[in-house]
């Protein structure tokens, strides 16, 4: 092969004399001559200070290389020869600063002398150009401080490089966050993370990790999403957004391109819902534009309140909406994100493209994330868990619903084929697994995307609710108004606990939500959620656990998710270890649970690092050590590791212990890793089991 040979000159006299270049380019090789520390002026910078020199001599060689069209990225290798051996840690510490995130061959080897006494150091460098590989982008982390109108960026603790999503969200709160502090003030901060896969072409990896200390719960939170915010902050090289500070009184919008992140006021947008904030900004700022943001609830500091991000389609429909994060954003007066992409998929080697693709067909030959979620979506379980006993009905008081066919998956998926809706909708770029929906109401008019099991259930059955076009209407107020569905659900529940309505009131439902937008006395409560409205309104039966309303699995009948509603360090989330149909026990039996809840909530702890959707976990269940291997291969090709299936779990217990730390110092305890009272009391029909795992075996869950 022949390559072009480039001879560069620094203009030094003694190169044309003796006959020398200070760079010599052949094809894509560049190659930068010994380099000492001499000035134009031709004396030595730094005399016999060695890190001093090191630095000096390093700069000047990145400059020699951009002259050869090589970038500081592209180095592979490094040599420095240096007087004094003992001087190799100011050498080294000097030589970080330019190559710890490359990680270039480095050698260093002790001579006699250099050509003047008080020179201590001379370096060669190597380059490759177009050996840069892109997942190196992913290395900025961004502070913006609103009160101060700041936004600072950062290089990223190496410590941090093999964290991702969940597992850095964890890290970063532990590190930063006082766990006594209030979380809507000072103190606390909102951490945007995409996964370590984000930005790839790994299936279903789009999910995006908001963390922060819950209002809602006292404790550590993630939050996780999909929508197109994780792929296009990965592309863009970001590792991870942090949002602290003082709160504020004013609206902002943060913009984030190619060209760097402002921050913009816009108070224009104070108390508009996230339909209307998403339209006047992508009529700003392109069609394109993917929106971060939350609604009137996360202004007005309700704990209930989530955060939205658009979908595929621009409409602001997946929400990371447990725990209240959406508070803490509107604190500091963040109203919305703007990330306009102009960065292409991070590219990747073979063996990461074919890990990625065995993956992607291990998840499409699954029955369930190949065949039902594609076909009915999350819903698909609505009839399968009225079956089992476990469907949330009129506030957790019975396990089946009579009228669970009018709103299952099956239901949903022929009301959508008859008015021009969809189902298997992706949510988020890459997703092979497409559970989402889009549900139409009878004009054709888009109502939301998608209609989740939780939101069914939590704002149907659990409120004595069965018209399925009610629900949906609802779902399209909690994602326009800011507040999280399973919350809402909980709260109203209660609520008609309560008497304020009769259980299976539309009429009643309507006049809640109208009560919690005009932001009457009762409103504010129930924007605070079950919790708050269950204290004031004097409701014995409240059901939550930390504060956050249980999910739509009632755990008398999935006992293996009561074990998770207790011991997760967020409070009652399914997402942290759903236990629905695990092979290895009965569901309605205390034996066995403790160990899969363990097990469960490691996985999904993994998986949120990984930026991974949390559906792969049926294709893991099938085949764990063949398709994790695939994750474990992805992570190593993209961040030069050789991580295996095990490593990948290590994630996982890692993110755990980070956030249970966190709990303990804010002031939480095993006492506090308990269901409410009538779960232990109260026989749930048809199976007339209580929750009856024992204490002590709990606390083993995580000793």
């Amino acid at each position: 092969m022949d390559f072009k040979r480039t001879n560069y000159s620094s203009g030094a006299p003694l190169e044309e004399k003796v006959g020398y270049s200070r760079v010599v380019k052949v094809g894509p090789y560049v190659f930068v001559g010994g380099t000492t520390a001499v000035q134009p002026d031709g004396s030595v910078y730094g005399e016999n200070d060695a890190y001093a020199q090191t630095k000096y001599i390093l700069e000047k060689m990145i400059k020699c290389l951009e002259q050869a069209g090589a970038k500081r990225e592209e180095v592979v290798r490094v040599k420095a020869y240096a007087t004094d051996m003992s001087r190799a840690k100011e050498i080294g510490d000097a030589y970080a600063e330019f190559f710890k995130d490359i990680k270039p061959l480095f050698t260093m080897v002790g001579i006699a002398a250099l050509n003047r006494p008080t020179q201590v150091v001379e370096i060669e460098i190597d380059a490759i150009i177009g050996s840069i590989k892109e997942v190196k982008k992913m290395t900025k982390v961004i502070r913006i401080n609103p009160a101060q109108n700041q936004v600072v960026s950062e290089e990223f603790k190496d410590e941090y490089r093999l964290l991702g999503g969940r597992a850095l969200t964890a890290r970063i709160v532990a590190d930063e966050v006082d766990p006594r502090c209030s979380a809507l003030g000072v103190g606390n901060k909102v951490i945007l993370a995409p996964g370590l896969l984000s930005g790839t072409k790994a299936p279903s990896s789009g999910r995006l990790s908001i963390g922060g200390k819950s209002p809602l719960t006292g404790t550590i939170k993630e939050s996780n999403v999909g929508g197109t915010a994780g792929h296009k902050l990965a592309r863009l090289g970001y590792k991870a957004i942090i949002i602290e500070g003082d709160t504020s009184d004013k609206t902002f919008v943060i913009t984030i391109s190619k060209k760097g992140i402002l921050l913009l006021e816009a108070p224009e947008l104070a108390e508009q819902g996230n339909y209307q904030t998403t339209q006047i900004l992508r009529t700003k700022y392109g069609e394109k534009a993917t929106i971060i943001s939350i609604g009137p609830a996360g202004e007005r500091g309700y704990t209930a309140a989530s955060i939205a991000v658009t979908d595929m389609d621009g409409n602001p429909s997946r929400h990371a909406a447990r725990g209240g994060l959406g508070a803490v954003l509107g604190s500091k007066g963040i109203k919305a994100i703007v990330i306009i992409d102009e960065a292409s998929v991070l590219t990747t080697s073979d063996d990461f493209n074919q890990a990625a693709k065995k993956l992607a067909e291990a998840l499409t030959k699954n029955p369930v994330s190949g065949q039902a979620l594609p076909a009915l979506g999350t819903a698909v379980l609505v009839n399968m868990v009225n079956e089992s006993g476990a469907l949330p009905t009129r506030n957790f008081r019975y396990g089946r619903f009579d009228n669970a066919a009018a709103i299952s998956g099956e239901q949903l998926a022929e009301t959508a084929a008859q008015r021009g809706g969809k189902c298997g909708h992706a949510c988020m770029p890459g997703c092979v697994i497409r559970c989402s929906n889009v549900y139409v109401n009878a004009e054709g008019r888009h109502i939301t995307s998608g209609l989740e099991y939780e939101t069914i259930v939590m704002l149907g059955s659990n409120c004595g609710i069965a018209d399925l076009d009610f629900i949906a209407e609802m779902d399209r107020f909690c994602d326009d108004f800011g507040l999280d569905t399973i919350e809402t659900g909980c709260t109203i529940g209660v609520a008609m606990e309560a008497g304020i309505i009769p259980f299976g009131s539309t009429d009643g439902m309507l006049d809640l939500t109208r009560q919690i937008a005009e932001g009457t006395a009762l409103g504010k409560i129930l924007g605070q959620g079950a919790a708050v409205a269950g204290k004031v309104l004097g409701v014995e039966r409240v059901p939550v656990v930390k504060g956050q309303g249980i999910p739509a699995y009632d755990p008398r009948a999935i006992k293996g998710n009561g074990v998770t509603y207790a011991t997760s360090p967020m409070g009652a989330d399914h997402t942290c270890g759903n236990a629905l149909g695990h092979p290895a026990v009965n569901p309605i039996s205390p034996e066995g649970q403790v160990q899969v809840s363990a097990e469960l909530q490691t996985v999904c702890a993994a998986i949120d690092a990984t930026g991974l959707c949390l559906f792969i976990c049926f294709a893991l269940g099938e085949n764990p050590g063949q398709n994790l291997g695939y994750v474990a291969d992805m992570i190593s090709s993209l961040y030069d590791v050789c991580w295996q299936g095990n490593n990948v779990i290590g994630l996982g217990q890692q993110t755990l212990a980070i956030e249970r730390r966190f709990n303990r110092d804010a002031g939480f305890t095993s006492a506090h890793d308990r269901l409410p009272e009538f779960f232990y009391k109260e026989p749930l029909k048809p199976h007339n089991t209580v929750f009856d795992v024992p204490e002590e075996e709990i606390k083993k869950a995580f000793p």
